[in-house]
């Protein structure tokens, strides 16, 4: 296998044709290949040609509920699986993600979802930590014992497995969203039901096979690619079996979701809209800032939830920032992410594109205007150039709602308090990035700011072992860290007689 995936992927170099021949694209049911039982397939684009990549499996409702069942028999025995071997699994899987399996994974994504080569293989880095990290916490489930304050009993505090999960991803890290949560719901002893985007399924159906090499036992996990994504999820999740469901996702598919879990009333994660803003101070570093402007925003050409997706600067430095910021973006190489070079590649689709272009038009409409020339390459391809608006209202749509995309709003602001304000006026709350160079301000605005995750004077935050997550309609819950695995356990209380102690 190991010459076979070197024959796939070269460096930049990939044999398409071979490479998705030999990736798979049935179902995953319960450990066993499957092309599902309606026998539909549906089409994978590659979003920088428009070619079809492959036409993959699509799951009914029948899959799913076979995939439960299946999930379902073997959970009780998942469950009672030694803590240390199911780390060795998820470590296992690790090494395959890090190892052999890392330029096929790499060269994926490029191809369903757009991103350059370099970045990809950064989220094959990304999304392989989790499974690390969590191989390490499989271990450390922990309870608790004590005498309650009465004396008469003593409590002991134990943590078992939630039970089947649900899980459903986004696109724009077609890896990482699900390491992300099937890393901390296999190491608590969960069985998984996973349905990835219609855009982007080969990836997830690559890691099912990565996990069949680790030794995963068959009915812990299932992929589930599907055209009927309501259908198949409203059919797991009024399910009675199934006990949780964690979703990554916009803010109104979200609110959907949780309105289904309520019939179950199921544990939930949530991990909603973003809406980032990028805020930097008269007293700070320019051109640091300008780095790390350039590291958020462009990170996977603006699709990314807690990307900066608006730009606060403060009046005594906004005309050079601004400078400074929409040249770097001009230098942007924007291409065919497989190409030698490319930084930005095309957006996931052309809904997208039209949904960023939109956005701009109505922008330029209300006055913005476009810092620069942007320039993007002929031909086909949901390209969309790297672009700085200035002049740019506060309370505009550009400003108020998620970009997803190459585009930076830049808008003035004067004093802290106004600053404040305008953040903490945004429903969203995920992530926010803060440059100034003053120690006082920074721990003053951690405690101001109405956001989950506040990067100070960087661009990237992101880690396995940091909790994800976000406050207000940005979501419930967090992912990665020690948080991670809690969200898969219930918490059980046994009340004992107290020993006499004298």
């Amino acid at each position: 296998m190991d010459n076979e995936v070197l024959v796939f992927v070269n460096g930049n170099s990939v044999d398409i044709p071979r490479l998705v021949e030999w990736t798979p694209k049935d179902l995953f049911v319960g450990g066993a290949w499957e092309a599902g039982a309606g026998g539909e397939r549906f089409a994978v684009i590659n979003p920088a040609t428009g070619a079809v990549l492959a036409k993959v499996a699509s799951a009914g409702v029948e899959d799913a509920a076979v995939a439960l069942d299946r999930a379902d028999a073997v959970q009780e025995k998942w469950a009672a699986t030694a803590p240390r071997e199911r780390a060795e699994i998820l470590r296992r899987a690790f090494e395959l993600m890090d190892g052999k399996y890392r330029p096929v994974l790499a060269a994926t994504m490029t191809l369903e979802m757009g991103k350059p080569l370099g970045q990809a293989n950064g989220e094959v880095t990304y999304g392989a930590e989790f499974f690390r990290w969590f191989s390490e916490e499989a271990c450390r489930v922990r309870g608790d014992y004590y005498r309650l304050p009465e004396g008469a009993l003593q409590a002991m505090v134990v943590k078992r497995p939630v039970g089947p999960c649900v899980f459903v991803t986004p696109w724009n890290f077609p890896l990482a969203m699900g390491t992300r949560k099937i890393g901390p719901a296999l190491a608590a002893g969960c069985v998984c039901l996973w349905k990835p985007a219609r855009d982007t399924p080969l990836t997830a159906l690559l890691l099912a096979r990565i996990m069949e090499e680790a030794g995963l036992p068959a009915g812990v996990l299932s992929v589930l690619p599907t055209t009927h994504s309501g259908e198949v999820t409203e059919k797991l999740l009024h399910d009675p079996r199934v006990r949780k469901l964690s979703f990554t996702g916009s803010t109104e598919v979200g609110k959907s979701l949780l309105k289904l879990a309520a019939d179950q009333v199921l544990r939930t994660s949530m991990e909603l809209g973003g809406n980032a803003p990028f805020v930097v101070f008269d007293d700070a570093d320019i051109d640091r800032a300008v780095e790390s402007a350039m590291a958020t925003k462009m990170r996977n050409m603006g699709e990314a939830c807690n990307a900066g997706d608006h730009f606060f600067v403060q009046d005594g430095i906004y005309d050079e920032f601004v400078s400074k910021f929409s040249a770097a973006m001009q230098a942007q190489k924007v291409g065919d992410g497989l190409d030698d070079g490319v930084e930005v590649g095309p957006l996931v689709n052309r809904s997208q594109l039209e949904k960023v272009s939109g956005m701009v038009e109505r922008a330029v409409a209300a006055g913005a205007k476009v810092a620069g020339e942007p320039n993007v390459p002929q031909g086909y391809g949901f390209f969309f150039p790297p672009t700085v608006l200035t002049d740019v209202s506060p309370d505009s749509e550009i400003v108020t709602e998620e970009i997803f995309g190459p585009v930076a709003p830049v808008v003035r602001f004067d004093t802290e308090e106004n600053l404040v304000r305008m953040v903490n006026s945004d429903k969203m709350g995920l992530g926010g990035y803060i440059h100034t160079s003053s120690w006082e301000r920074i721990m003053r605005l951690a405690e101001k700011i109405e956001i989950g995750m506040i990067g100070f004077n960087a661009g990237t935050i992101s880690n396995a072992g940091a909790p994800f997550g976000g406050v207000k309609q940005s979501g419930l819950g967090r992912e990665g860290s020690t948080e991670g695995i809690e969200e898969y356990l219930e918490t059980i209380y046994i009340g004992l007689p107290a020993p006499k102690l004298a």
